[in-house]
């Protein structure tokens, strides 16, 4: 199947979703993972109507952003955090989903220019506790956001999760109702959060049951690299 094709089954199954879950019409947004991809392909992507883009490495993302520059496309850094890649995370992108610790967070509000919205924020979860996997542990959560929210040219969205891998759909919704929970916990202590980045090609309809409003989906739409 074409992207296009591969695009449009998609939404039709997100639509699907927020409907099966009482979920409000158009309350879950895709972000198609672009890591890896030519930019042929997000051409495609975009020629079907999709704006909003993931990637990955800063590398890799800069040529793609120059050679799509003059799109209304919305990019979202979505990998591990190297300190060296701070500056150009903050000055090319609009949400980064993996911040997991305030030392990082700092460099990005100091990085961000002033002349740019504020840099939309998720927080990276280890939602699974697994020790090689980044994300703040759930019992420091709340610290790092109030700390967070403090910082200047920020913007404090949500939190992001990468959970291990479930085949079993009930399963899939038990980790995300983790997520779920540490969210409105955060809303409770007064926080202005309202974001959950949360599931990807296997198990999305499990995250959009549990309150995702972002889905990060990249083999759905491009197919397995090979």
């Amino acid at each position: 199947m074409s992207i296009k094709a591969n695009l449009a089954s998609l939404i039709q199954q997100i639509i699907a979703a927020e409907q099966r879950f009482a979920r409000k019409p158009g309350q879950v947004r895709l972000m198609v993972v672009s890591k890896n991809q030519p930019i042929s392909k997000l051409q495609e992507a975009i020629a079907a109507g999709q704006a909003v883009f993931g990637e990955n490495y800063v590398q890799e993302a800069l040529p793609k952003m120059a050679a799509l520059a003059g799109q209304p496309l919305e990019w979202h850094f979505i990998g591990a955090i190297q300190s060296n890649k701070t500056r150009q995370i903050a000055e090319n992108f609009q949400w980064v989903h993996s911040v997991e610790n305030l030392r990082i967070a700092e460099r990005l509000s100091a990085q961000r220019p002033a002349n740019l919205a504020d840099l939309n924020i998720c927080i990276q979860v280890n939602i699974d506790e697994e020790d090689t996997k980044a994300g703040v542990a759930l019992p420091q959560l709340f610290e790092l956001a109030q700390a967070i929210v403090k910082l200047p040219r920020l913007k404090l969205r949500g939190l992001m999760a990468i959970p291990i891998a479930k085949i079993d759909f009930n399963a899939q919704r038990e980790t995300f109702r983790k997520l779920r929970f540490a969210l409105e916990n955060l809303q409770q202590q007064g926080l202005a959060v309202d974001a959950l980045s949360m599931g990807m090609s296997d198990d999305f309809p499990a995250a959009i049951a549990e309150g995702a409003t972002i889905i990060r989906v990249g083999t759905a739409i491009f197919g397995k690299r090979g």
